[in-house]
């Protein structure tokens, strides 16, 4: 796959996700009904809708700076993960796995698009320094 392959999947994958968890976020913050009445279905208290939507509005905006804040994007990606793991889990819990094909489809997603950030970007580690 060349460079420019990566790079055009990355930012379809971000773009998309950044839209997906802004959408979110921003129903989360604005009290809409339809994001309200599912996560307090899921049992989930109203202080941590807010608590959730700035977090997802915070990741969208470290996932849409370019070429820099890698380390911290590398968190978002992992906020993400889990937030989708975790409003799978609740959903098949509480609704039934139809209810649960919006987090499959949002995990499909988020993993391509971190497999190609770590194309882009891939993580070099080094043994520290002997003392």
């Amino acid at each position: 796959m060349t460079t420019k392959t990566v790079k055009t999947i990355y930012w379809i994958g971000t773009a998309m996700t950044s839209l997906w968890f802004a959408a979110s976020g921003f129903g989360e913050l604005t009290k809409n009904q339809f994001v309200w009445d599912i996560t307090l279905k899921l049992g989930y208290p109203p202080h941590f809708i807010y608590i959730l939507g700035v977090a997802k509005l915070s990741g969208v905006a470290v996932l849409l700076t370019p070429n820099i804040l890698l380390r911290l994007k590398e968190w978002v990606f992992a906020g993400i993960f889990f937030d989708i793991i975790f409003a799978f889990l609740s959903k098949i819990a509480v609704l039934g796995f139809p209810a649960t094909i919006d987090a499959i489809v949002a995990f499909i997603m988020v993993t391509v698009t971190y497999l190609m950030f770590r194309k882009l970007y891939p993580a070099t580690y080094t043994a520290p320094a002997a003392a």
